[in-house]
């Protein structure tokens, strides 16, 4: 099925589907994108709860809008398996695109990032494990409260997530792996599922915490504050976190010489 309601509205939603990919029925296509589009609302609010106040909650959701029409126009109803699920990812990665195309992240912000994820990677290529954060801060020479400060906003930014592509050339979101191998296109399956059981081997290994962060994130859907509730921290805590692992995971994924 492909609707998340069941009864009688899943069956019109069904004929909805069946009538839109057999005719391309521009009436089907209209009712479909109004059927799901809470789900742009739902992940505009999502990827904007990490964000600066600045950035406005319509402004993200006339941009996912574009990846829900996506969505529906590419989604294949052979492949069975759930259309949220292949939604969801579409519409996070429209918002995510043009976000990076607006390049609104400080220089500032980014430089920290690189500065930081670099003294990660030396950290690890010497423990063989992720770094504490005492040992990361005395790598780069600064206090501890100042290196979680600058965690905290490169997390908000949102140039550290899973949801970053892996290498240039790539055009399917980590996340997206995930949650959905099947989205990915034929060409790439064989790389996409390499890549793929490396990033769960890896999150495996993290430290416990670490581990749960990511896990109620990106497979559960919870929200930071949720996550801090979890945890018993604070939501910016959460987003610390998040960031100094994210940016450990991607090192690691993207660094082959790196064998633990």
């Amino acid at each position: 099925m492909t609707a998340a309601t069941q009864g009688p509205e899943t069956t019109k939603v069904d004929a909805l589907w069946e009538r839109f990919k057999a005719s391309a029925d521009a009436d089907a296509r209209e009712r479909l994108i109004l059927h799901y589009s809470p789900l742009v609302k739902y992940v505009a609010g999502r990827v904007g709860a990490g964000l600066p106040r600045s950035v406005d909650q319509n402004d993200l959701a006339s941009y996912g809008l574009f990846g829900l029409i996506d969505a529906i126009d590419k989604f294949d109803l052979e492949r069975g398996f759930k259309f949220e699920t292949y939604a969801i990812n579409r519409i996070k990665g429209a918002i995510l695109d043009e976000l990076r195309a607006l390049d609104w992240v400080p220089r500032s912000v980014r430089s920290r990032a690189r500065r930081i994820e670099t003294a990660i990677a030396e950290l690890e290529h010497t423990l063989q494990r992720p770094p504490t954060e005492e040992e990361l801060a005395l790598n780069l020479e600064m206090e501890v409260e100042d290196l979680q400060s600058a965690l905290s906003e490169i997390g908000r930014s949102g140039i550290a997530a899973l949801d970053e592509f892996i290498g240039s050339d790539s055009q399917t979101s980590v996340g997206e792996m995930i949650a959905d191998p099947n989205s990915v296109s034929p060409e790439s399956a064989y790389q996409t599922e390499e890549t793929r059981r490396g990033l769960v081997d890896e999150v495996n290994k993290l430290p416990e915490r670490d581990r749960l962060v990511v896990t109620l994130y990106y497979y559960e859907g919870m929200t930071l504050a949720e996550i801090g509730d979890v945890l018993g921290v604070t939501e910016s805590r959460v987003c610390q976190i998040h960031a100094k692992t994210m940016m450990s995971l991607r090192n690691r994924i993207g660094d082959p010489s790196w064998s633990p």
